[in-house]
């Protein structure tokens, strides 16, 4: 445990330079950030969520800009087409043969901004490139490279020339973030750095093998029975919420997945080691459980009419399932 504790406390210097990299483009937003940090180091895919203008984009090209990787970003419209992600094969009449060109999912850093406004062939066709971490091309099939992100936003109001997400596609995510209007204190502040001061750039601080390094140290912080019973417990009153002596009325058509469970424990060790633990505490579930579960959530038709949302369920579930 020592030999960890030393471990983490050196790369939490790491994660401190990147955080102040990251703050000379955004200000606040700290559950963002760290919504992102942990996608980056766990290597799970993250859906932000929130109005136009509060920095969506701006905060992902900030985090990219902060790893030596290659970062593309794709804005989703309704006539892209899936070639137009994985890339396809061109005929060259000279040759007489096929080459294939691949496309910008090839990155280590994915940006797809706006992503409810491409097709479902398209959403679709990010399916096997999130969880399989590679994609098909013809009849070949070529692995992405390490590390593979994918962080897209939608934009909630708007819903003219979207298209939902699927539910498989959803759940393909590690976390759905949701972010709300800066307080007074940070729109000042936003309104001095941006349009009273000259714009710094970002530095890249961290390499694709320190992220593995710190990938795999978070891989060995402590996790108690109990911590994982206390997981798997709020999974399953998701789906079985009278035997919690949760009284939700038929609100939940279907619970989390599994899925959920194995994300919920990567994201509180995440959330331990970006605050330099050698150990998971209730406190980093909770932290992270919203963020984990609110997708994987499936509300009924009674629940939509009542205007309750997955957020309302989770904080039943707090309520009623007993910390270790």
């Amino acid at each position: 445990m020592d030999e960890i504790k030393e471990k983490i406390a050196a790369h939490h210097l790491l994660i401190s330079r990147v955080r102040k990299e990251i703050g000379k483009a955004l200000v606040g937003q700290q559950n963002l950030v760290d919504g992102l940090l942990t996608g980056l180091l766990s290597g799970g895919h993250v859906l932000i969520e929130g109005v136009p203008g509060l920095a969506k984009t701006s905060a992902v090209m900030a985090l990219a800009s902060t790893v030596q990787a290659d970062f593309k970003r794709i804005q989703f419209t309704p006539d892209l087409l899936p070639a137009d992600l994985v890339g396809t094969e061109i005929y060259r009449p000279k040759m007489g043969d096929f080459i294939t060109r691949k496309g910008p999912l090839f990155n280590n850093i994915i940006l797809a901004d706006e992503i409810n406004r491409a097709p479902s062939k398209v959403q679709s066709a990010l399916l096997e490139a999130m969880q399989e971490k590679q994609v098909t091309i013809g009849d070949t099939t070529y692995p992405l490279p390490d590390p593979f992100l994918v962080l897209a936003t939608q934009n909630p109001i708007e819903q003219e020339g979207t298209y939902t997400l699927p539910e498989a596609q959803v759940d393909r995510f590690m976390l759905k973030i949701l972010i709300d209007y800066p307080d007074r204190s940070q729109e000042l502040e936003i309104l001095k750095k941006t349009g009273f001061a000259h714009h710094e750039s970002i530095e890249p601080v961290v390499t694709p093998v320190e992220l593995k390094e710190m990938a795999d140290l978070i891989r060995e912080i402590y996790v108690d029975d109990k911590l994982k019973e206390y997981i798997v417990d709020l999974v399953f009153a998701t789906r079985n919420p009278s035997k919690y002596g949760m009284d939700i009325g038929g609100h939940v058509a279907f619970g989390a997945s599994p899925r959920a469970t194995l994300f919920l424990a990567q994201a509180a060790r995440v959330s331990a080691f970006l605050q330099g633990r050698a150990y998971v505490t209730p406190q980093d579930i909770k932290n992270t459980a919203p963020d984990v579960l609110r997708h994987r959530i499936i509300l009924s038709f009674e629940a939509e009419a009542e205007e309750i949302t997955s957020d309302d369920i989770i904080h039943i579930l707090f309520d009623s399932v007993a910390v270790p």
